[in-house]
């Protein structure tokens, strides 16, 4: 896989924001895995460069979710929620990442 290379420019906007959740925290303890928000239209190819890239660690697999927006009103208007792309990043055993240091 590694074979394909990435335009690096793009592989630094293909992760939005990790994410802090409940949810994301109980499966960072369970399975070694980390979860960010990622761009709409990313692969799971490019997304495991990213991180690979940024972080220096080793990839084993990567996970992607589509959550659609949710429709909200604000006052007499109706808007919406953006859609939403999350991946599961999970790491190989023995790697750690430290996301306390950007997140700040």
């Amino acid at each position: 896989m590694s074979a394909v290379k990435f335009d690096e420019g793009r592989l630094m906007s293909v992760l939005v924001a990790p994410i802090v959740s409940e949810k994301a925290t109980m499966v960072a303890e369970k399975s070694n895995t980390v979860t960010f928000k990622v761009l709409q239209d990313a692969t799971k190819p490019e997304i495991k460069a990213a991180v690979q890239l940024m972080f220096k660690v080793e990839v084993k697999g990567v996970s992607v979710v589509n959550t659609k927006g949710k429709t909200k009103r604000f006052g007499k208007t109706i808007g919406r929620r953006d859609n939403v792309r999350k991946a599961y990043v999970t790491l190989q055993p023995g790697q750690e990442l430290n996301l306390s240091g950007e997140a700040a």
